[in-house]
């Protein structure tokens, strides 16, 4: 653990040098790249260190007590030890934690997506009251809050609502909120003072980065041949035309229409990158919306996650049998204490099974 530590140790004050050259201001997404990497680098970098001076201090005692001749002095040494070595165990339980791979997308601003469920009118109202819920919890962790597109419902709240959301560890603790929440509670319209049940569905997505798209010219067939059309005996009589041929993906394209082969290969190239561009979008695109599919559930009321539990001012998450009594606490923002539960619960099935994925 002590070698994985010094090696983050040195990426950290890597990082470091990195974010003060000026080609690395200069470049605001290389910035704000590093600078994320470099505050979660920080956390693991900062107990290392408080590690280390508990292990100085241990061996210090140890020497007075051993050195010592004064027996005030060598009690006093045994107490500080004591105190020090249950530290010690603490902070490698903390680091072991801290060393446990994240999620590659915990770093991740996200698109949160609320749908009304089950429930009519009332489905509707409870997403409005989650996306309140959201932006208050947004506000209490600094985090930029941005709508992009609405449909309300008729008797108010909404159908669906699509958010951004951007700023450190999104996705690593919006992530937790996708699947069912189901709502128990006396709606407004109703006479007869009964409970009623109603769901809305929230799915978490991470932000699409920009393809990095990148061609091994291995990959590529090239043929060349006459062009044929217009253009003159010079184009009939010369293998100009350029067809490339993307043999992993089966992507064709032809360009005859320069007056030399080079520049029909270059042009080829331009149209051969924008269409294996497209089908890398299209890809990420239905893998989200295979993610989306899998992480709301189907909407219904049995399907859930969570429930809120008005009259008995309850909240209740499913997954971890986690149940609190503030809910008017929850409802305005206070989400920390199922995020860190849930968190625990997702590293020690990651310690538990190995699986860092």
């Amino acid at each position: 653990m002590i070698d994985k530590l010094e090696e983050l140790n040195k990426k950290y004050l890597e990082v470091e040098g990195e974010l003060s050259k000026p080609e690395t201001v200069s470049d605001l997404n290389l910035f704000k790249k590093l600078n994320k990497e470099y505050k979660s680098l920080g956390k693991i970098v900062e107990a290392y260190q408080q590690h280390k001076a508990t292990m100085v201090g241990i061996d210090e005692a140890k020497k007075i007590i051993e050195t010592e001749k004064d027996e005030e002095f060598r009690e006093i040494a045994k107490k500080e030890l004591d105190v020090l070595l249950i530290k010690k165990t603490e902070e490698e339980e903390a680091l072991k934690v801290l060393l446990i791979p994240k999620d590659p997308n915990d770093e991740k601003n996200v698109i949160l997506e609320i749908r009304a469920g089950t429930g009519g009118d009332e489905a509707a109202i409870f997403a409005g009251d989650l996306l309140r819920m959201y932006q208050l919890y947004s506000e209490k962790n600094k985090w930029g809050f941005n709508v992009i597109n609405f449909n309300e419902g008729s008797s108010g709240g909404y159908k669906e609502i699509v958010c951004s959301v951007e700023g450190e560890d999104v996705y690593g603790k919006l992530k937790f909120e996708a699947g069912t929440h189901r709502v128990q509670r006396v709606p407004n319209t109703e006479t007869q003072g009964r409970v009623h049940t109603s769901a809305a569905t929230v799915a978490v997505l991470p932000e699409v980065e920009d393809v990095a798209l990148e061609i091994n010219t291995a990959d590529i067939r090239k043929d060349t041949y006459r062009a044929s059309g217009a253009g003159g005996q010079h184009v009939n009589k010369t293998e100009s035309a350029v067809r490339l041929t993307h043999e992993p993906t089966g992507v064709v394209v032809e360009c005859q229409d320069g007056r030399s082969q080079h520049a029909n290969y270059d042009k080829a190239m331009k149209v051969l990158r924008s269409k294996l561009y497209e089908l890398e979008i299209k890809k990420q695109n239905e893998e989200i919306a295979g993610q989306r599919k899998s992480m709301v559930g189907s909407g219904d009321r049995s399907d859930k996650i969570r429930t809120y539990n008005y009259p008995q001012a309850r909240v209740t998450d499913h997954r971890i049998n986690y149940t609190v009594y503030n809910l008017t606490e929850i409802v305005s923002g206070d989400l920390f204490s199922f995020t860190e539960k849930l968190r625990i619960a997702e590293n020690a099935e990651r310690m538990k099974t190995g699986n860092n994925d």
